[in-house]
């Protein structure tokens, strides 16, 4: 009496070897599909070549399964394991879509600090304004510490720490008297500082911080001869995100 295969799923046989490594790689590309789209960096000119390679793969999935007298066999586990080579086949798949996304996420990951630093540094400079327009004033210089009242017009855990690994948030009230160059006008700004000394500076991977040295910042200019630093003139490298 022939004893009929156990089917892993109905109207489904085994798969051989080929058929493995190819749902093993259907299961490996939605997922890379869905993270890159969560990321908001899926490249749109794969698009097209991915859900067909994706169709292909399940036709030949399809296609792979075999009849069931060539499934069954005196070592039945071994139709539901992977061997090694099949595991280094599905290995490289994984690698070579890792390859492919992996500059994707860097530059996400970079625009994402951007991003939050110029929402973060709008959103300061309308609690600054808020506090102007309550007190009749805008708060002294703190020196990179939070001015005092201020704490009750911004959200919690926006202040001291900025976006970027190391980078704090600084408050600059300059006086004419406080700066070096011209034009000495009274200067209000939110700047995001890089070193806290200067030999320890941890500057943002990008093109606009190329130049950038101890006196350097990214800010955001409220009114006045806004500038990096108050010892600086105004185009010492800096990055103004509404100048």
């Amino acid at each position: 009496m022939e004893v009929m295969p156990k089917k892993l799923f109905p109207g489904w046989y085994p798969l051989n070897s080929v058929g493995r490594v190819m749902a093993a790689t259907y299961v490996c590309v939605p997922v890379y599909v869905m993270t890159s789209q969560w990321l908001g960096v899926f490249p749109p000119g794969l698009s097209v070549p991915v859900v067909g390679g994706m169709s292909v793969v399940m036709v030949c999935a399809a296609v792979s399964r075999q009849r069931k007298e060539r499934l069954f066999s005196q070592k039945p586990h071994g139709l539901f394991g992977f061997t090694l080579v099949e595991l280094l086949v599905v290995i490289s798949i994984i690698g070579i879509l890792a390859t492919i996304i992996f500059p994707f996420v860097v530059n996400a990951r970079k625009a994402a600090y951007v991003a939050r630093a110029k929402a973060e540094l709008r959103n300061i400079g309308f609690a600054v304004e808020r506090y102007a327009i309550d007190i009749g004033g805008y708060p002294a210089d703190a020196n990179r510490n939070l001015p005092p009242g201020l704490e009750t017009y911004l959200a919690p855990g926006v202040w001291p720490a900025a976006p970027w690994p190391g980078s704090v948030y600084d408050w600059d009230n300059w006086a004419p008297s406080d700066l070096s160059y011209n034009p000495k006008v009274q200067t209000y700004q939110i700047s995001i500082r890089f070193c806290t000394n200067p030999g320890n500076c941890q500057f943002p991977n990008e093109p606009w911080a190329a130049n950038f040295d101890y006196y350097s910042a990214v800010y955001y200019c409220i009114s006045g001869s806004c500038r990096a630093h108050s010892s600086q003139q105004t185009n010492h490298a800096g990055y103004c995100i509404n100048c």
